[in-house]
């Protein structure tokens, strides 16, 4: 199995600055392949060019620019290409199946923190000793650099990436190990009702309260972005040190709300592997759920709008976003996989509106929020609890249907 680590780097002050250097030697390189692309279709015909014709190019641009592009791996300029390469496939599959495809962007120097090198050992080189909490990784045209690194690799490393959150610098490894022991059968099965009030509720009617993490760093965040919004918009190496300071600023409260319920997901999802045998959750479509409400045109009046529910649908949607669903989800997964454990999606629909006694199905079921009143055989319960125990069913269901 492939398992990812993700460490903290302690660069110098002129790593640093080659680090940065590489970002954005990295970035012009993309830039300019994706204005190839742009100008061969437009003007050649509607020309495609291909990965292979960019790769096959690097060797003339890196004798070309040896100060620029020449000092750099150059199979992490390939990983780069690639990486284009990834977006226009994306770009054909979402307009392929009708949604909105999102044409590839050029990317300026903030907006690109990510060098990827394919192999260890061609162009980085992971210091393979046992574990030590000081450790260093080498990079071509960077040096050594210092790791803090927290917890021991454990397995071959395949892959190393360099990525930039703020004004920090980490290390990320993607390590080929073998498939662990699994954790002991408890003999238990748990279906998960995610939510708002209670970030989840099994079946066996325990909640978990939600965090709300960005709605307490809310009034910290609304004084850091009125202080930065003060600042005239300018150039980056043109920002004052206020300037600069107040960015971070506003970038480390991001950084720590999302740390938070990184920590929260992870701990959940522990519990509940550690708990279960068997798990089974709602196929949630969190991007449909989070759209915007479309707006209604007024008949009577042309060019006014009728009240859509904007607003108070906008409140849902940073409810949602900072439940973080989707990354608990992918957390959950993949605790389940390395611990043996057995995790189902079902389809969601209806689940809260279910009568678990008498099978029933009404919106009527449902009169708040909360409670759950069946007009059929009269059960009443938490809607919750009701709606992760016909997930737990259907989980159920689905797992004895599925080929052996």
């Amino acid at each position: 199995m492939i398992c990812a680590y993700k460490f903290l780097m302690r660069p110098t002050v002129g790593q640093q600055v080659a680090l940065g250097e590489m970002l954005r030697d990295h970035c012009s390189l993309y830039n300019g392949a994706l204005q190839e692309r742009r100008d061969a279709y437009r003007h050649v015909s509607k020309t495609s060019v291909k990965y292979g014709q960019q790769s096959a190019q690097l060797k003339d641009i890196r004798a070309f620019d040896p100060e620029r592009q020449g000092r750099w791996s150059f199979s992490s300029e390939q990983a780069t290409l690639r990486r284009l390469d990834k977006a226009f496939a994306a770009f054909f599959r979402r307009a392929k199946a009708g949604e909105t495809p999102g044409y590839p962007r050029f990317r300026g120097v903030n907006w690109f923190d990510t060098v990827d090198f394919p192999k260890d050992g061609d162009g980085c080189r992971w210091d393979a000793t046992p574990y030590d909490p000081v450790t260093r990784v080498r990079f071509q045209g960077v040096g050594n650099v210092k790791v803090n690194q927290h917890r021991p690799v454990v397995g071959k490393v395949k892959t190393v990436s360099v990525k930039r959150e703020g004004e920090r610098w980490y290390v990320i490894l993607t390590v080929e190990q073998a498939q662990p022991e699994p954790l002991p059968a408890t003999g238990s099965v748990a279906g998960i009702d995610m939510g708002i009030a209670s970030f989840l509720t099994t079946s066996d009617g325990e909640h978990v309260p939600s965090p709300r993490h960005s709605r307490k760093a809310a009034a910290k965040l609304k004084a850091a972005q009125q202080a930065l919004a003060r600042f005239p918009r300018v150039r980056r190496d043109k920002r004052t040190k206020n300037h600069r300071r107040a960015v971070e600023r506003v970038a480390a409260l991001h950084r720590k709300v999302r740390r938070q319920r990184l920590d929260h997901a992870h701990k959940t999802a522990l519990d509940l592997v550690r708990e279960h045998d068997f798990i089974a959750h709602e196929d949630l479509k969190i991007r449909n759920m989070s759209k915007a409400p479309a707006p209604k045109p007024d008949p009577e009046q042309p060019g006014s709008f009728l009240p859509n529910g904007a607003a108070a649908k906008a409140g849902l949607n940073r409810s949602i976003s900072d439940a973080g669903w989707g990354v608990f989800l992918t957390i959950l997964t993949a605790k389940a996989e390395s611990a043996g454990r057995e995790v189902i999606a079902v389809d969601p629909r209806n689940t809260s509106r279910r009568c678990p006694e008498c099978g029933y199905t009404a919106k009527e079921n449902r009169p708040t929020q909360e409670k759950f009143h069946c007009v059929s055989c009269g059960h009443q319960a938490h809607a919750d609890t009701v709606g992760a125990l016909n997930v737990l069913r259907a989980g159920l269901v689905r797992r004895e249907a599925a080929p052996v």
